[in-house]
């Protein structure tokens, strides 16, 4: 792979936000569907309602996001945020009141 395949600026994370109703039967069971469809996926739950994957390029970052578009429950709001990998690495993560190290960002695979 050359070092532009590679860059920070290409590799993306797309971010899922969303408020749903849980005040029926039938709106919680949407609103569970809708996060297993989210981790089934691959995003990892970063915060409650807050969804996070890693994506190789804007290409991928499109398809996921047509995925999620394609699942959304009849009702609430479902924001998708995209961040470049550089962009990624100057998010800083509070736990309590202590500061938390940086997420580890997932290993490139070079296959030859």
């Amino acid at each position: 792979m050359s070092a532009s395949q590679l860059s920070g600026y290409r590799l993306m994370w797309i971010f899922v936000m969303f408020d749903l109703p849980v005040t029926t039967r039938e709106q919680a069971r949407a609103a569970t569907k809708f996060r297993e469809f989210l981790l089934d996926e691959g995003f990892e739950k970063s915060q409650f309602s807050v969804y996070a994957r890693f994506c190789n390029g804007k290409e991928q970052f499109e398809t996921y996001m047509r995925r999620v578009e394609s699942s959304l429950p009849d009702r609430g709001d479902v924001h998708i945020l995209s961040f470049t990998d550089r962009q990624y690495e100057n998010i800083v993560r509070f736990s309590g009141q202590r500061r938390r190290r940086q997420r580890k960002n997932p290993d490139q695979l070079a296959l030859f």
